[in-house]
């Protein structure tokens, strides 16, 4: 005998949410459209009057950098510079080295095809690639014009072998002259004749060639095609050397040492470029930082 069982028959319906993840533009959010970025030489590694690092901190953090180019790091680790990174909110650093005058680099992307070349360079040199660009992170040698000249070509032959249509900068402390600051210099009643005590001072030192500035180290950039951005965006000079931090000190006129060299197709794109001269920069380091924003995509 079989038994029929019957069960009763319901129908379920479900409704299914679709969520859909709208572009951040419609969230009222803007996407960024630039890249800004900061080079600083912040003097021995706050080693010397460590008081100001707070201030320093909170100086870049309030600037809101894309991507910071450092110079003078001493004494830092990799993982002192991580540090320094995320609290300007930066996750991605690299130190050069950690002996003698290190440069670093942060960045709010990745940072990738790191390359330390230390043969022919005063301070070693580092390149490396973020937010789509090719960055050489520069500390030239601080006192021998001859030095400095074969650096620059070495820069250059480096420069030579990346991607034709790479986009390029090189930004930090060149320690050297601008042809574009000619006039300026030549000005100076006290320019040369600091250089020839400087020289005097330290016997292994050669900034003067023939007893006159050399203006060949940027020149070879620009000659190449590189753009000073500073020079290009400025309404008139303001030096980045030396600040008000060590009184009393014989350190010269005001003098550009800190630049931003960008290949053709990125100079393009840069809207601005700037030697931040304030009270506030005056006394976080012995020079002033530089700054310079792109548009993105840059073209």
């Amino acid at each position: 005998m079989k038994t029929s069982l019957s069960f009763p028959c319901r129908i379920i319906t479900v409704s299914v949410l679709s969520v859909v993840l709208l572009p951040a533009c419609l969230l009222g959010a803007k996407p960024k459209a630039t890249l800004e970025v900061l080079s600083y030489n912040v003097w021995y590694g706050f080693t010397k009057k460590p008081e100001r690092k707070a201030d320093y901190l909170r100086f870049v953090k309030e600037r809101n950098p894309d991507l910071v180019s450092l110079q003078e790091l001493n004494g830092y680790t990799p993982q002192k510079l991580a540090a320094d990174a995320k609290s300007w909110g930066h996750d991605h650093s690299v130190l050069l080295k950690e002996g003698g005058f290190p440069t670093g680099i942060t960045s709010s992307h990745p940072i990738t095809d790191v390359r330390r070349t230390f043969e022919g360079f005063h301070h070693g040199l580092m390149r490396c690639q973020s937010h789509g660009v090719y960055f050489y992170v520069i500390h030239l040698h601080p006192g021998h014009w001859e030095i400095r000249l074969k650096e620059i070509d070495l820069l250059l032959k480096d420069l030579a072998t990346l991607p034709g249509d790479a986009k390029a900068l090189m930004v930090g402390d060149f320690n050297t002259f601008s042809p574009r600051d000619k006039k300026v210099y030549d000005a100076s009643e006290d320019m040369v004749p600091f250089f020839r005590r400087l020289d005097k001072r330290w016997k292994s030192n050669r900034n003067l060639r023939n007893d006159k500035l050399d203006y060949r180290h940027l020149q070879r950039l620009e000659n190449a095609g590189l753009k000073d951005l500073v020079a290009v965006k400025r309404k008139g000079f303001l030096g980045t050397f030396p600040t008000k931090i060590r009184p009393g000190e014989d350190m010269g006129p005001p003098r550009r040492l800190d630049y931003f060299f960008a290949s053709p197709n990125l100079a393009r794109a840069c809207l601005s470029a700037a030697c931040i001269v304030n009270e506030r920069t005056g006394i976080l380091s012995d020079h002033y930082p530089v700054s310079a924003s792109f548009r993105l995509p840059a073209d």
